[in-house]
């Protein structure tokens, strides 16, 4: 269930379904937002920075354009208090007028409104993420202004295309894990210094047509283990993945392609530590969460509900030529998201 794409190709065919589904170590498939026919309404597109440092902290900035709304979000996270700081806008039908890059190494993505003033440019393996926001609560006062730079070295990744039984929706994905994290920000008076040799980070960027009711299971981690980078992404019940998992791991920048990955949690207790394993063996980690980060609405047509949980890692994990890797304390979080829209 792990096919492999070795070289560049269109995404989509003529009839607006995938070329080839698959997995790939880089970026292979080429994607262009004017080739799918579907209606601006239902085309998906999405940039979602994250870094959990060691010092206890973590930091998110997601952009992203869902047709019939944008949703901007900045996100601080106090691993030691346990709490977490949020703030988000909405742009109303922003379709194709405000349609984003391409791939996840070039072009830019601003936003501004009373809220927030958020800033993303790519130029040449650097992503440069400005933000401010006046409004941004915290646990002493207000406001939140920082620049911080995700630089992608020349290392592998998770590149993924899926698609719907029968259906022309699919799932374009890049997770970039281990991308070095520098630069600051302060949040209501406090100050927070990035560094590359300590923090590193992730960036999900995602294309896609969805259909109207999924649930997914997301895990992610960035860190050093025995003085070298590593990271991890496990995904799962997000479209057919007959073709490949969305599991792997990254060390000294060479992708281990894992098979199945389930998480083992209790859902009405979400800082509970959590169970993840594969079905090879290769994979026994405990989840030991600190912070819930959830967020719940329900309309007529709409509703989401999200836990992204942010906390830290350990157990084993094996690579592809049979080397353990105990893993003891890496940061990372784990999310059971469900939308219907």
């Amino acid at each position: 269930m792990q096919h492999e794409i070795h070289e560049p190709l269109p995404l989509l065919r003529s009839d607006g379904r995938l070329t080839e589904p698959g997995w790939a170590r880089h970026a292979y498939w080429q994607y262009q937002r004017s080739a799918i026919p579907a209606s601006s309404w239902r085309i998906k597109e999405w940039d979602y920075y994250a870094v959990v440092s060691p010092a206890g902290f973590a930091f998110s900035l997601t952009a992203s354009n869902l047709g019939y709304a944008g949703l901007y979000a900045l996100c601080v996270v106090d691993l030691n208090l346990g709490r977490f700081w949020q703030i988000d806008a909405l742009q109303a039908l922003p379709l194709a007028r405000h349609a984003f890059p391409q791939d996840a190494n070039s072009g830019s993505i601003h936003f501004r409104n009373s809220k927030l003033d958020l800033h993303i440019q790519r130029i040449d393996g650097e992503h440069r993420l400005r933000f401010t926001s006046q409004r941004m609560a915290g646990p002493h006062g207000k406001g939140i202004d920082g620049e911080l730079y995700f630089r992608q070295p020349p290392q592998e990744s998770l590149n993924i295309a899926t698609a719907w039984p029968n259906s022309k929706a699919f799932y374009y994905n890049t997770k970039l894990n281990c991308m070095t994290v520098s630069g600051e920000f302060r949040h209501a008076g406090k100050h927070y210094q990035l560094s590359p040799v300590r923090d590193l980070g992730v960036l999900d960027w995602g294309r896609g047509v969805w259909t109207y009711r999924n649930t997914w299971y997301w895990a992610s981690a960035s860190g050093f283990v025995n003085g070298e980078a590593f990271g991890l992404n496990f995904g799962y019940g997000f479209s057919d993945r007959t073709p490949a998992s969305e599991n792997l791991l990254l060390y000294r920048g060479r992708a281990h392609k894992l098979g199945e990955v389930r998480f083992h949690f209790d859902r009405h207790h979400w800082l509970k530590p959590w169970r993840i394993s594969s079905d090879d063996g290769r994979v026994e980690l405990e989840f030991i969460p600190r912070v819930d980060r959830s967020s719940h609405f329900n309309t007529l047509i709409i509703a989401s509900e999200q836990h992204q949980v942010f906390g830290h890692y350990r157990g084993r994990v094996t690579l592809d030529n049979g080397q353990v890797l105990q893993l003891s304390h890496l940061p990372g979080f784990a999310e059971e998201v469900r939308n219907r829209w």
